[in-house]
């Protein structure tokens, strides 16, 4: 598969999982590690809390920015073991250019970072998603029906976080293969 259709994969991965299952960090970050063949249940589940700019108090980033970060630190981001070490800090600094990346792709597609601040550029309002009547008026307008919905901020985040970890992967002389240690084989 091409560079191309991995991007394309990880969007349609990313729209349609937040389509079906919801959940939209958990979502980014299942496209991302699915489109790129590195799966890691471990680091899904920790993203199991971000959805709706986290536990739905909208205030907070957008799962697809707060899941894309996860994912794209899951290939770049510093280890315990070597966080105080010359390679931890610049594995940091990376880490930390390719989150500025994804912050400044929302930025200038949706306006900002921030679910609910999403949530009114698409659907014209917030939503208390913690109010189970504005849940349904989010559902009603279409949240995980629109084209231009919660699904695409989802598919967006998936797409643009797998097309950094391939540039880095590519800047950094690396392959898909030298990440193969990152696979969760306790299932």
């Amino acid at each position: 598969m091409n560079k191309v259709e991995i991007l394309e994969k990880a969007y349609r991965l990313g729209f349609q999982g937040e389509h079906d299952v919801r959940g939209c960090a958990q979502c980014t970050i299942a496209a991302v590690q699915d489109a790129l063949g590195i799966q890691n249940d471990i680091v899904y589940k920790s993203a199991s809390g971000l959805a709706g700019g986290a536990g739905e108090c909208i205030d907070g980033n957008c799962g697809g920015v707060s899941g894309g970060i996860i994912a794209m630190s899951m290939f770049f981001g510093r280890t315990r073991e070597e966080e105080a070490s010359k390679k931890g800090r610049a594995d940091k600094y990376v880490s930390f250019r390719m989150a500025a990346a994804l912050h400044d792709k929302y930025m200038e597609k949706y306006g900002t970072v921030i679910c609910g601040e999403i949530h009114k550029k698409i659907y014209g309002r917030a939503f208390n998603l913690r109010n189970d009547e504005d849940k349904q008026a989010f559902r009603d307008a279409g949240a995980h029906e629109r084209e231009d919905g919660c699904c695409a901020a989802v598919g967006d985040g998936a797409r643009w976080a797998a097309e950094l970890i391939l540039d880095e992967i590519e800047a950094q002389g690396l392959t898909l293969e030298d990440f193969q240690y990152l696979i969760d084989t306790k299932k």
